[in-house]
């Protein structure tokens, strides 16, 4: 009994202390996540602005429909005198502006175009009471699309490269990991001059490398280029950091297993696809559920580089989110926004860890 009771003794010791060391990370948790994530669900439901002298009134779902309300409609084409369809100068059939089908349609005017294409021989407009918001998400997921197997990619090679018993490896190692912690302020102006259309490096590098054929591009100021343009500075500014990530799963890979399958005639390529990878599996999947979570937080390199534009093609959801909250002060509906951010995080999060498990890759 005496024994027993020594037992339970060091363990509620063990208990205790567990739960002192851990008491400092749980505090700031409740501070800055739980308690901002309670107060942020309260005011989705409510008008609350920044700076207001009108008291703050409960709303119901009213930020949520502006948020996700979202409408497909046909566009009638213009009629001449003899009800066919105009034809303009190009032969292409001339159609109402969607702007002046919202303005005639009262169920319609809260809703502002989105886009408008044409298919299956007709004319039609998406609109939505935040169209900014469908625009930021379409622009956050492409640029984690893009950069997600970019980055693991890329660091892989540079982990394999790094892992290498040469002379001034350590060098290399520091020299990849330096971009990821310096300030992304600061190396995202760095970058502007980079991209500067006239006398940028990358502008005047790739014209000599393609001997003049490959012109001046404006990387920031043309709505076509800037995203990608965003998403190369992000390669390289995070690579560095996923690289020590691999790196540390390719130093728990034992030499064992290396020697057994030189010993069974693999070449290199045959021992990272059938040896390196399978035993990166845990290391990859952290990797792949981190950058998605970190590229659709995408902000400040926006936010120094572009602003959201040029025309909304580097806006992202956390930019659209600081732009409701605090410049346009409706910290009521940026609340809106960013639960549904989370919740959107969350379900893809979860989807992901779904869909390593069903490939029985998670051990």
């Amino acid at each position: 009994m005496k024994g027993c009771n020594m037992k339970k003794q060091g363990y509620s010791q063990d208990n205790f202390f567990g739960w002192l060391m851990s008491s400092p990370a749980l505090l700031l948790l409740t501070i800055f996540v739980i308690i901002p994530l309670v107060m942020g669900l309260g005011w989705s439901f409510t008008n609350k602005r920044l700076i207001s002298p009108l008291p703050t009134e409960y709303i119901g779902l009213k930020n949520y429909d502006s948020i996700l309300a979202i409408k497909l409609i046909p566009i009638d084409p213009i009629l001449d005198e003899n009800g066919k369809p105009q034809i303009d100068e190009k032969g292409n059939i001339q159609y109402f502006r969607v702007r002046d089908v919202i303005r005639a349609n009262p169920k319609y005017q809260d809703f502002r175009l989105y886009t408008e294409f044409n298919a299956f021989g007709n004319h039609f407009g998406i609109i939505a009471k935040d169209p900014d918001f469908y625009r930021a998400l379409i622009n956050t997921t492409l640029y984690v699309l893009m950069i997600v197997p970019a980055i693991g990619i890329i660091s892989l090679l540079l982990a394999l490269l790094v892992n290498q018993r040469i002379w001034g490896v350590s060098i290399f190692r520091v020299l990849y990991f330096i971009p990821s912690i310096t300030s992304i302020s600061v190396t995202s102006v760095v970058w502007m001059f980079l991209y500067n259309p006239d006398q940028g490096l990358i502008n005047q590098l790739l014209q000599k490398i393609s001997f003049g054929a490959f012109g001046f591009s404006p990387w920031l100021q043309s709505a076509d280029t800037a995203l990608l343009a965003i998403i190369l500075y992000t390669i390289w500014q995070a690579s560095g950091l996923f690289m020590v990530i691999f790196l540390g799963g390719l130093q728990d890979i034992p030499e064992d297993t290396y020697e057994a399958a030189k010993i069974d005639g693999a070449n290199p390529f045959q021992t990272l696809l059938y040896v390196v990878i399978p035993q990166l599996r845990n290391t990859i999947i952290y990797v792949v559920i981190t950058s998605s979570i970190l590229g659709f937080r995408l902000f400040t390199q926006v936010d120094v580089m572009t602003k959201g534009g040029p025309e909304g093609s580097t806006l992202t959801l956390m930019m659209h989110t600081v732009n409701e909250g605090f410049r346009n002060q409706k910290i009521g509906y940026a609340s809106a926004i960013s639960i549904v951010f989370f919740i959107f995080i969350l379900i893809l999060t979860f989807t992901q860890r779904k869909i390593f498990k069903s490939e029985n890759v998670l051990e």
